[in-house]
């Protein structure tokens, strides 16, 4: 089966090469045989990577070591789901995933718009198999996940070895959140070749009008969706198996997952300037240009270890490859600016800096300012070794002292966006639109303060999240109440029906709603509280009103590991709250250790006890109490479902003629009585 792999591999290269070559010709002869000739060679590139995918799958389902990405990432003890997760643990498989990924993406392309967009698709269809061939150029001749392992016997000749057993997996990555993030970060990061490959194609067709915007913003929010989602699962994998108490750090593979958000997040938003006024065309193509580059530079230091990263792989020579990809990336984007940069020009201007096409741009602003802020900081290791000889790391305090003002900034322009107009606001509407959801913000902030929020930016922070909760709350108000009014409807159907005539904009609303939740949760950690103590049994340990009573201590022998756990009995006000089980966990086939944090959660707050070790046989716990943290993870939740609304296709209103009952002889016409025109959604 490896065998069979490789070659389909291999096989998937040589298909990739024609169909970028022949993608290349097509494009200059418009020979439409050579142009669905490149096209099927696109979708048979992806087929071959499927199977290639699945060999592999296979071999560590066998439990077949004597390849040596197996035997590297597995063993026999190992549960099958975390055989399955093990295809993306380590570099040369993380790799071949990511063709996989982006190989779904293109064959869902190439089949979507096969027989649509004819001067377009070409083009794109050379972009991606592009980007696909250099991928497979990796796991073809660079990193393969195929090889065999072997040793050198007395004639010369190499004899394949197969292992009784493997290395296992490592210790961290045996989770179920490591078995769903990397899966959901890699789609975010693949999914963005799709609006770049638009984009540039775009640009180098001079395709008319904006039809490329329409066609990537659905790839787009797909793309940011499942990065979203793999940012939060990676933080709760964090959080719940590291147990150094909280769920973001800064770290630089933390911080690459962030860059492309950013700017993907910036691009969702100024793209709706383009589409309502022809404005900042040049600065959405290069928003694109840009995520996807961040995507590459992610990929980079993951993989290149140039900086040093607990979610990092070990140093390799594999990220000068990367380097190379993305120089060349560089290149060919300013190339085809500057060749075609008048395709570009703005059809208007800002009329008003008090209109919803300023907050856009601020909103911009604020985005790409965190993003060069996050990446200066992520990238000053290296640049200091570079220039000085020695590496100097910033850490935690630098980036939320940038960050932490910029991120209340863009909350505040979250709130003030939807209640300003296109063009230019009237001082009357300011006042109609701002004031209920500014007295809502500062009572909000009088209440935060009065339960014991003194900390300047979580004061600050919480009358903010109020704000902007108020002025959606506002907006579906308004809008239900018109269809209330019209249809009859309770106000729960009338904000459904309102969400699906415009699902693109309540949607968004929704995604907003939940980035308040995140930040009320992030509010929280400025009065976060730990204790660390030496436990013998029987002892009790204080914190924030609960009292930690360590009943006993236990073993328990799991198929791959054996759990040493403290048995917790949790107390408040005297009263029983339940048992926590921290536990720490070593592996013999890996030989790690690695620690299961025990949460108790509500809404006001997490206790979060670590079973930190022993000291001359006495175990260690550390305790934390951390605010707010479960309204981080509703508020991820929300934000996903907000994107799913928005992804779906608005309803369509209707006319339905409805007979209506009217007095006898009143309007009668030949025995015809009039019929009510009532206004009703397809569908419903």
């Amino acid at each position: 089966m490896d065998v069979f792999g490789s070659f389909a591999l291999i096989l998937a290269f040589v298909c990739a090469v024609y169909a970028f070559c022949g993608g290349i010709a097509a494009i200059l002869t418009r020979h439409p045989l050579l142009v669905k000739s490149t096209r099927q060679a696109g979708i048979a590139v992806c087929g071959l990577i499927f199977v290639s995918t699945l060999s592999l799958v296979y071999l560590f389902l066998t439990d077949n070591f004597s390849v040596a990405y197996v035997a590297g990432h597995s063993n026999r003890d190992l549960a099958t789901f975390f055989k399955v997760a093990a295809l993306w643990s380590g570099q040369e498989g993380s790799l071949l995933f990511w063709s996989f990924l982006l190989a779904v993406y293109v064959v869902s392309v190439l089949i979507a718009y096969r027989n649509k967009n004819g001067e377009l698709m070409p083009y794109v269809g050379v972009i991606l198999a592009g980007v696909q061939l250099f991928f497979l150029t990796i796991s073809n001749f660079v990193a393969s996940p195929f090889k065999s392992l072997g040793v050198v016997n007395a004639a010369g000749a190499m004899d394949l070895v197969a292992p009784r057993d493997g290395n296992g997996l490592r210790a961290v990555l045996q989770y179920v959140e490591m078995v769903i993030h990397p899966p959901n970060l890699y789609s975010g990061y693949t999914g963005f070749t799709i609006p770049f490959a638009f984009a540039l194609a775009a640009l180098l067709a001079r395709y008319p009008g904006e039809k490329w915007i329409h066609l990537t913003r659905k790839w787009t929010m797909i793309a940011w969706c499942f990065q979203t989602m793999g940012i939060l699962l990676g933080a709760h994998w964090a959080y719940a198996v590291l147990g150094w108490g909280g769920y973001w750090g800064w770290d630089p593979v933390e911080n690459a997952s962030l860059l492309p958000w950013l700017t993907g997040t910036a691009f969702l938003h100024s793209v709706m300037m383009q589409e309502k006024r022809g404005m900042m065309k040049v600065w959405n193509v290069w928003l694109v240009f840009l995520t996807f580059m961040l995507c590459v530079l992610g990929t980079l230091l993951t993989r290149s270890g140039v900086v040093s990263s607990v979610h990092s792989f070990a140093q390799s020579s594999i990220g000068n490859w990367f380097v190379g990809f993305l120089a060349l990336v560089i290149v060919v984007c300013l190339a085809a600016y500057f060749k075609n940069r008048d395709y570009l020009k703005s059809e208007n201007q800002l009329d008003s800096m008090v209109s919803r096409e300023s907050s856009f741009l601020f909103n911009n602003l604020v985005l790409l300012v965190a993003c060069v802020a996050v990446l200066s900081g992520t990238l000053f290791p290296v640049f200091s070794e570079w220039f000085t000889g020695n590496r100097i790391s910033v850490g935690a305090p630098f980036f939320n002292k940038v960050n932490v003002p910029l991120g209340l900034l863009l909350m505040l322009l979250t709130g003030v966006g939807p209640l300003l107009a296109w063009r230019k606001t009237s001082p009357e509407s300011l006042k109609r639109n701002f004031r209920g959801p500014a007295i809502a913000g500062l009572a909000g902030g009088f209440i935060a303060f009065a339960f014991g929020f003194r900390e300047f930016y979580s004061l600050v922070c919480l009358t903010l999240c109020v704000f902007v909760a108020a002025t959606i709350l506002q907006e579906f108000y308004r809008g239900a109440k018109v269809v209330r009014v019209r249809s009859g409807a309770s106000w729960l159907a009338s904000c459904v029906d309102l969400t699906l005539r415009n699902t693109r904009r309540y949607g968004g609303y929704i995604v907003h709603f939940g980035m308040v939740m995140i930040f009320i949760g992030l509010a929280g950690q400025a009065i976060n509280r730990e204790v660390e103590k030496e436990m013998p049994v029987g002892s009790t340990l204080s914190i924030g009103g609960y009292d930690l009573l360590l009943q006993s201590m236990d073993q328990k022998q799991e198929k791959n590991y054996v759990a040493e756990r403290m048995i917790v009995e949790v107390m408040k006000n005297q009263k029983p709250v339940m048992l926590l089980y921290p536990e720490r966990r070593n592996f013999p086939a890996g030989e790690e250790s690695g620690t299961m944090v025990a949460i108790y959660s509500t809404l006001r707050e997490d206790l979060y006890v670590v079973y930190a070790g022993t000291t001359d046989g006495v175990p260690t716990m550390h305790v934390f109490i951390n605010p707010l943290v479960k309204w981080v993870w509703w508020g991820g939740m929300v934000v996903v479902m907000g994107t799913l609304v928005a992804l779906l296709p608005n309803r369509a209103a209707v006319v339905v003629l409805a007979r209506k009952e009217v007095p006898a002889g009143a309007g009668e016409v030949a025995g015809l009585r009039p019929a009510s025109v009532t206004l009703r959604e397809a569908g419903k």
